[in-house]
């Protein structure tokens, strides 16, 4: 059996399966590459679910056990294409000399970086990144620690194109969010475990209004599939006592990235409009400081702030564009 056919059984799965055996199937899709190393105590402990639920799950894909299954999956991280240059070679000789807790960490972090690039080759990437390119409002969600992932994100794309927005929680009702129009609106969520409860409640909410919903979480969010458009997972365990969430930092580079190609040049006088305002009210190092604002540029008109006081420049106004060139 080729590891396309336990990858695609394992999709399968996810449609099929019980709770439990989605909840087993997420977490060996977003760890194919790590399974050689795990044992089915391993992942039971890991992921909350008894010892003989991964034998049975294993036996439904057609595997005597899960001994068996990594027999057939003959998938190595250490002998993977992208483990290339003198100094990564002997940092891994090293590392296998003895129980270098770096070293798994590095392997760990490696595998992780090229299952990304490989999701970013997907039909579910090339769908999120027409959603966020296209949708009228993006609204960019992230709670607890995650909140960071997800201003990074949103700042990020206001480079790019108008109208996105991070999620604000001191209303009490997501009312930007959830009250638009729904197929002009796309939400990307960041997530991780422990999950706040405003995630999954706001996910709920998007999914009865038909809002579009991309959802970058781990290997365990089990409720992540029944709610989100599309979801990607990232690894967060690489050898360290605690959870790392940094790779979604990676993803979401990697999805700015794409939504830049996918605006084209358009993009370019938005740029340095925002980049002019950033220099007027922040600056930067090295930079002469200006006295003032120059009035030598404007704002493209898609993007121009209204003035709600001139009823002519409300007039012919929808959606909050304006179809008036200056």
């Amino acid at each position: 059996m080729a590891v396309n056919t336990i990858e695609q059984r394992l999709k399968e799965c996810l449609a099929t399966g019980s709770k439990a055996e989605r909840r087993i199937a997420t977490f060996m899709l977003a760890n194919i590459a790590q399974l050689p190393f795990d044992t089915a105590a391993s992942i039971s402990k890991r992921i909350g679910v008894s010892e003989p639920t991964v034998g049975r799950f294993c036996r439904t894909l057609g595997y005597q056990n899960f001994k068996a299954l990594k027999d057939d999956l003959q998938h190595d991280v250490a002998g993977g294409p992208w483990l290339i240059g003198d100094r990564l070679k002997e940092f891994y000789d090293r590392s296998k000399g003895g129980e270098d807790q770096l070293g798994r960490g590095l392997e760990l972090e490696i595998a992780s970086l090229v299952r990304i690039y490989e999701l970013a080759r997907t039909e579910q990437w090339a769908r999120a990144v027409d959603k966020i390119a296209r949708s009228h409002y993006v609204f960019v969600a992230g709670f607890q620690t995650e909140r960071g992932i997800a201003q990074y994100f949103a700042n990020q794309l206001q480079y790019l194109r108008p109208n996105v927005h991070l999620v604000d929680v001191a209303a009490g009702n997501f009312s930007e969010v959830l009250l638009n129009e729904r197929k002009s609106t796309a939400l990307v969520m960041f997530e991780a475990r422990r999950y706040s409860r405003l995630s999954e409640l706001l996910a709920k909410n998007a999914k009865s209004r038909d809002i579009y919903l991309a959802l970058v979480t781990d290997s365990y969010c089990d409720w992540g599939r029944d709610l989100a458009d599309d979801m990607f997972i990232v690894p967060t365990e690489f050898n360290m006592f605690w959870d790392s969430t940094a790779h979604m930092a990676n993803l979401s580079n990697l999805l700015i990235n794409s939504v830049f190609k996918e605006l084209g040049p358009s993009v370019e006088e938005r740029l340095n409009s925002v980049t002019r305002l950033h220099g007027d009210f922040i600056g930067y190092v090295g930079d002469v400081a200006r006295k003032g604002f120059n009035s030598d540029w404007r704002e493209p008109p898609t993007t121009r702030p209204l003035d709600i006081e001139n009823p002519e420049e409300v007039s012919g106004v929808e959606d909050g564009y304006s179809d008036r060139s200056s």
